[in-house]
């Protein structure tokens, strides 16, 4: 059954229920480029391979092995969807419930408001916009019916069916096993997911297409105009006869791509429908066009791996369709380098990739699936291949493919609106600032934690440092004794106050660790000196003071709750006798997991002056060479966002910590904050003398909790949003 965890499939804008209650169908927003929408798409499949348990996404358009016509489930939608199980159970009884499992990329285009508006100005059009817009879209509805068997013969990747998929001839009644030699695409074949009868419709005008369809309709060839199954179709505005985009439904789930489609395949379609919209042909597509097109389509399905395959051309007769294809690239290559767009390097890789399959270079996708289930069959291929995309998925759960500029905390509280069905809107994406809304609710986050949910001045009290510890010592919490100063010459002066104490130096407002220098004994002055400097690049104000020993926990706050404790270990390398801390750092730094500007869980080791400060303090350099298992620590700090392991312990903490925790937030009046907090014994209960708070963060990043190095996932965009109230 459909996931309980993906919510109701009536109301889901991203993802729902095609025609069986097994087949999911994923859904994306109109979004303005393809690295996004692929993306997302991406993101939709790893949401919904999460919510499966044990199961897979089958990647191949045609099904798996299927059980008997009776044991196949037409999808419920209960008592506020019955008209979709009744049009559904329709549907059975005209095509086949197997032919109606057939699964494939729809791919929805429109032309943006700008450029219709510049192709109008240029032009000198004097009509109305949704006037050219119909010109414009028809035009190239016309070329795609001419010219669809083009992307059959490009990217058809069903060749080969199961022999328990048994389709029943729409014509002859017959009921056998699938089985077309030389076959590029099944699924868009005379066997495929067609309509019972050949419908041909006019082109020329909204009005006549409009027309023609109805009198489909009235007749009872077709049970709405959803039925109709062009391999094009034209959408429009609600409730109107403007057309709002085209949906394209030619293409066959690509199972060589963890998303059904890769972006370069993608980018070829856009070139493509550029081609169709100024290609010059006749304004009409008439019936004799429209029948020498159908046929065209079946000959690609059917034998498109076949070098000898020839199509029929109105103009030319008989012509081998690799000529023709050739043909047809060169065009849309010299096409495209006239118009200049802005993204060339992407379009310009498609190009080379498509032309090196079309000369023979590359094999055709369809001869390797061919190939790969004759190694093995065509269950152990395909299951193989969705086992490792899930396995994929699990490798890079942190991710929101095609929004990966953004912060990772970010990417997860969309990864998680997604799943709950929120509207999503990009406010200002370098910032990390977004919109999430479902029916009369609406927030606005930035970077994942600031929000409605804390007021601006409880944000000011974290931020200060020295308000921060004066109000906690108020309260009788334990928080390091500590002096501010303002100037550097009156921090160095200080030296004699702090010599020879363990001691932490830092800006007054800072976050992320940034411009912190801990020194364990403070005896050397220069060290002391330009440990100040660093502190000062960060801030016009600093705060030296008491460093206190034990191990280092970030407490996770929200609405007087915590969900998530994680120790964070210091940047450090393990050596092994023979590499050198540098090569070490270069090691350790390949995981998949490390990254930068917090895109990834952990952040990669820097060789900076931090790290050789505090090397220098162990009489170590990055040249040095640890002993086998010796473990080197690069930094006193503990931050995640200097290289630092994180390291769940949630249920491991004596629970008055986490009271103290709450009882700090609540005297700065937050309801949201990342608390460090130094504990000696975390199995001891809290006193006075075994912890201290060192400060609250008032932007905590989330992915650590989320993502640890060890230690389970304690979902924090789920409770952000469950706080929210985005249920």
């Amino acid at each position: 059954p459909h996931p309980k965890q993906l919510g109701d499939k009536n109301t889901h804008p991203y993802i729902t229920t095609d025609f069986a209650e097994s087949q999911i169908e994923m859904v994306t927003p109109p979004l303005s480029s393809i690295e996004e929408t692929h993306g997302f798409l991406e993101t939709l499949q790893d949401i919904v391979t999460e919510n499966i348990g044990d199961e897979f996404l089958w990647p191949q358009s045609l099904p798996p092995l299927l059980p008997d016509h009776e044991n196949i489930l037409i999808a419920r939608f209960g008592e506020k969807g019955r008209s979709k199980e009744k049009y559904r159970e329709r549907l059975a009884k005209i095509y086949g419930k197997e032919r109606l499992l057939i699964s494939g990329i729809h791919y929805n285009f429109s032309f943006s408001d700008e450029l219709i508006n510049e192709a109008i100005e240029k032009l000198n059009y004097s009509g109305n916009i949704d006037a050219f817009k119909e010109i414009a879209y028809l035009r190239v509805v016309r070329n795609f019916m001419r010219y669809r068997w083009f992307l059959v013969y490009l990217f058809g990747y069903s060749p080969v069916a199961h022999p328990s998929f048994k389709i029943k001839s729409l014509f002859t009644g017959e009921n056998k096993p699938v089985n077309c030699k030389k076959a590029s695409s099944i699924r868009t074949g005379p066997l495929g997911y067609r309509n019972k009868n050949e419908f041909y419709t006019g082109f020329c005008c909204i009005h006549q297409y409009n027309n023609e369809l109805k009198k489909h309709i009235k007749s009872g060839k077709l049970i709405d105009e959803k039925e109709l199954y062009y391999p094009i179709r034209i959408k429009f505005k609600e409730n109107t006869t403007a057309i709002s985009h085209l949906e394209l439904r030619i293409l066959d789930l690509n199972p060589f791509e963890k998303a059904g489609i890769s972006k370069n395949t993608m980018y070829y379609i856009h070139a493509f429908l550029l081609y169709c919209l100024f290609k010059e042909e006749p304004d009409e597509l008439s019936i004799e066009e429209q029948k020498i097109a159908s046929l065209n389509q079946n000959i690609i399905s059917c034998a498109g791996i076949d070098d000898n395959t020839t199509l029929k051309n109105l103009n030319e007769g008989e012509i081998p369709a690799k000529k023709w294809a050739k043909q047809i690239h060169e065009e849309m290559y010299g096409l495209f380098n006239q118009l200049n767009p802005t993204n060339s390097l992407a379009y310009n890789n498609s190009f080379n990739k498509i032309k090196a399959q079309i000369d023979g270079k590359e094999k055709h996708p369809a001869k390797k699936i061919v190939k790969e289930i004759a190694n093995s069959d065509y269950l152990s291929f395909h299951l193989n291949l969705a086992k490792k995309y899930k396995q994929i998925t699990k490798d890079k759960a942190y991710q929101f493919h095609g929004f990966t500029d953004m912060e990772l905390s970010t990417q997860l509280i969309l990864k998680e609106a997604v799943r709950r069905g929120l509207q999503i809107d990009i406010l200002d994406r370098e910032e990390n600032f977004i919109r999430l809304s479902k029916e009369n609710k609406t927030e606005h986050i930035k970077q994942a934690t600031c929000s409605s949910i804390d007021n601006y001045s409880s944000i000011l009290l974290m931020e200060n440092k020295v308000v921060t510890k004066k109000i906690l010592s108020e309260n009788k919490i334990s928080t390091p004794f500590g002096k501010q100063y303002q100037h550097v010459g009156e921090a160095k002066n200080d030296y004699a106050y702090w010599i020879e104490k363990p001691l932490v130096i830092k800006p007054k407002s800072t976050n992320f660790g940034l411009g912190i220098t801990i020194i364990k004994k403070n005896i050397e002055r220069a060290l002391f000196n330009r440990a100040i400097e660093i502190a000062f690049g960060y801030d016009k104000n600093i705060i030296i003071e008491d460093f206190f020993s034990g191990n280092e926990y970030r407490f996770f706050v929200i609405d007087d709750a915590v969900p998530a404790i994680l120790q964070r270990v210091p940047a450090n390398v393990t050596g092994n006798g023979v590499h050198s801390i540098s090569e070490l750092i270069v090691e350790k730094n390949k995981n998949p997991l490390r990254g930068k500007a917090y895109k990834t869980p952990l952040e990669k080791i820097a060789q900076g002056e931090a790290e050789k400060m505090f090397l220098a303090t162990q009489g170590l350099n990055f040249s040095s060479i640890p002993k086998q298992n010796e473990t080197v620590f690069l930094r006193e700090n503990s931050n995640i966002s200097t290289g630092g392991d994180s390291i769940d312990y949630t249920d491991d903490v004596h629970p008055s910590y986490k009271k103290i925790a709450i009882k700090a937030a609540k005297a700065l009046n937050v309801k949201i904050t990342g608390l460090d907090m130094i504990i000696k014994n975390k199995k001891e209960a809290a006193n006075f003398d075994n912890y201290t708070i060192i400060e609250l963060n008032f932007n905590p990043a989330i992915h650590i909790h989320c993502h640890p190095y060890i230690g389970k996932n304690r979902e924090l965009n789920v409770k952000i949003l469950d706080a929210l109230g985005l249920t």
